[in-house]
């Protein structure tokens, strides 16, 4: 750490075996790819996590190895880093390099990996194709047991989860929550199209929102909303029963519905809150709020293919001469 970024570049390619002449001659390309300008000259104990990661990173793949071995390092270098490590990926997996990918993102592993395994406790319990290994580690997410599904070979259903369905998804718990309650959102969760609670969804699949509410109060013709913000707030999709023109009835004190959200949102993969809403509207117009939870369930996007923007275009090109 006392050493410069330069420094450490000679000293990590001798603990590699290259020879002096080696490493001059690959020098210049690590401090390219790492791109830290200046700081390259200063100790490496002053660098952030990013600049650290960066220059790591060049030093690794710059030195030719057979295989290659990366441990959530991209996770805190920028999105135009990243960019560059992965195209980086692309020409060690076309030589018919090794690459052991080690991270939490499902996003990247259906973008880059060709193989997947799955550790649970220091034990390996899944070892097979990607988009099965994604599947499982999704289930593992919401508390299924996936040692025993994979042992058993066989597709555990939502009477596996836990009964109440928020319980099996991450919630926030600074969630902003306000309301009467003389009606009251008491569960909700995300499914997918085999009604499987899922807390990642694919861009392009169509998935569930559920909410549950119950009813402390007679109430005639309520509002069920549900929205979807990014971590700044940013709202980037929503719908609700009333601008939906959804007949919803009249309640009485006791009952309890289920209202359900079905629909594919073509987002950019990120990650997002899902906020949900019962209201109605008086006779004389004013709003009336039962209950709101904004921001209360997580939800990760991904995608099977890189996109621009923030919305995901089904584009056909057609190229005519």
């Amino acid at each position: 750490m006392e050493l410069t970024g330069e420094e450490n570049i000679y000293q990590h390619a001798q603990v590699m075996g290259l020879s002096k002449e080696e490493i001059e001659s690959k020098k210049q390309e690590i401090i390219d790819f790492a791109d830290i300008g200046d700081h390259l000259y200063q100790p490496v104990k002053t660098y952030s996590s990013g600049m650290f990661a960066r220059l790591a990173f060049a030093c690794a793949i710059n030195v030719d190895p057979d295989i290659l071995i990366v441990d959530e390092v991209l996770s805190v270098g920028d999105m135009a880093f990243q960019l560059k490590c992965f195209k980086k990926f692309e020409e060690f997996k076309n030589k018919g390099k090794t690459i052991l990918f080690v991270t939490h993102s499902i996003m990247d592993i259906i973008r880059n990996c060709t193989r997947t395994i799955i550790l649970s406790n220091g034990k390996k319990i899944f070892d097979g194709d990607v988009k099965d290994g994604v599947e499982l580690y999704k289930k593992m997410m919401v508390g299924i047991d996936i040692e025993k599904e994979e042992k058993n070979a066989k597709i555990e259903t939502i009477k596996n989860a836990k009964e109440i369905w928020k319980e099996n998804f991450t919630i926030n718990e600074k969630a902003l929550t306000y309301g009467n309650l003389k009606a009251e959102i008491i569960d909700y969760g995300i499914f997918d199209k085999d009604n499987k609670m899922v807390p990642i969804i694919n861009n392009t699949d169509e998935f569930i929102i559920k909410i549950k509410v119950k009813f402390n109060e007679n109430i005639e013709e309520p509002i069920f909303a549900m929205s979807i913000k990014d971590f700044k707030g940013l709202e980037y999709a929503g719908a609700n029963t009333e601008e939906r023109g959804v007949k919803v009835g009249n309640y009485k004190k006791g009952d309890i519905v289920t209202v359900e959200f079905k629909q594919a949102i073509p987002l950019k993969p990120d990650k997002y809150t899902v906020s949900f809403g019962c209201t109605r509207f008086s006779k004389n117009g004013d709003l009336e709020v039962f209950d709101r939870k904004y921001d209360a369930l997580f939800l990760e996007i991904v995608a099977n293919k890189d996109s621009l923007g923030l919305v995901e275009i089904n584009t056909n090109i057609e190229i005519k001469r």
